[in-house]
């Protein structure tokens, strides 16, 4: 019997690999060559750290509206990768921990392999001392009062949208506000149009530059119904040092909303890999028990 479950294991590791169409705990690049489908399918898997068994990072989240008045908040990313046992690819948790108003506020998120299942995701509200189901619906409202929506930090998967390879272009580059800094001027890109597979989305859509080095989508561009621009989102990407191997890591993002001039920039700190994160942290008993 035992013999058998384990087959029956492996037989499921297999199908969730092939469903991915890349390998867990793999580190993976594009490649000169590649179908827009391949390139995304690589930068999603950097995105979510599936080549990584564990994930956490602590980050400094500005909120800047349009006059320049400024609000901080910090808060701690943690992720698993499960592989596909239980049909489950990675459970995903992100709280805030600072101001002391806001501490404990936490979205939990479980992403499965197969595309058709939505995600399970709670929203844990320590003011309340309640959790609300959030529902696929709501994957474009804001996440955690952010210029970023829910599916642009947490959600959107591969299988959401469907791609087309633009050409290969030098990124013209990004200043990011919070720092000054101009980043990755002249990088080398693929770029890839992406238009979702929901009907009336919130934008009919964008236009992604992926970094040939990294695989990490360093640059995307929100189309709306008139093919207005109306929302700019910024990556870093960088190579890490963790226990021998070199991972993908992101290091900043900024989010602005070109209607209201409001941004969002988040700067990522501490990150560590293949800690040993206990699945327990990822549940909603634990959501409502943590006090982060």
């Amino acid at each position: 019997m035992r013999k058998l479950l384990l087959f029956l294991g492996l037989i499921v590791f297999s199908l969730s690999a092939s469903a991915q169409g890349l390998g867990y705990y793999k580190v993976y690049i594009p490649k000169e060559g590649m179908s827009a489908d391949e390139i995304m399918r690589i930068m999603y898997n950097n995105k979510y750290s599936l080549f990584a068994h564990d994930y956490q990072q602590t980050g400094k989240v500005f909120y800047i509206d349009k006059s320049g008045f400024t609000r901080k908040r910090i808060w701690k990313r943690m992720r698993i990768t499960k592989a596909g046992e239980n049909g489950i690819s990675y459970k995903d948790i992100v709280a805030f921990t600072y101001p002391t108003e806001l501490k404990g506020l936490a979205v939990l998120t479980w992403t499965y392999v197969d595309p058709k299942r939505e995600q399970d995701e709670w929203l844990w509200l320590p003011s309340l001392k309640k959790v609300r189901k959030i529902s696929a619906s709501q994957n474009d409202d804001a996440f955690l009062g952010s210029d970023f929506t829910v599916e642009e930090v947490s959600t959107r998967r591969f299988e959401d949208e469907t791609y087309k390879l633009l050409g290969e272009k030098g990124f013209v580059g990004y200043t990011l506000q919070q720092t000054g800094e101009v980043k990755f001027k002249g990088k080398p890109c693929f770029v890839v149009e992406c238009r979702p597979v929901r009907s009336h989305w919130y934008y009919s859509k964008r236009v992604v530059w992926v970094d040939k080095e990294t695989g990490g989508e360093i640059f995307e561009e929100y189309y709306d119904k008139t093919d207005k621009l109306f929302k700019t989102l910024f990556r870093e990407w960088a190579w890490t040092a963790a226990g021998g191997k070199k991972y993908v890591t992101q290091l900043s993002l900024e989010c602005k909303d070109l209607r209201t001039g409001h941004r969002t920039t988040i700067l990522m700190k501490d990150t560590k890999y293949d800690q040993g994160i206990s699945e327990q942290n990822f549940t909603v008993k634990a959501l409502m028990r943590s006090r982060w």
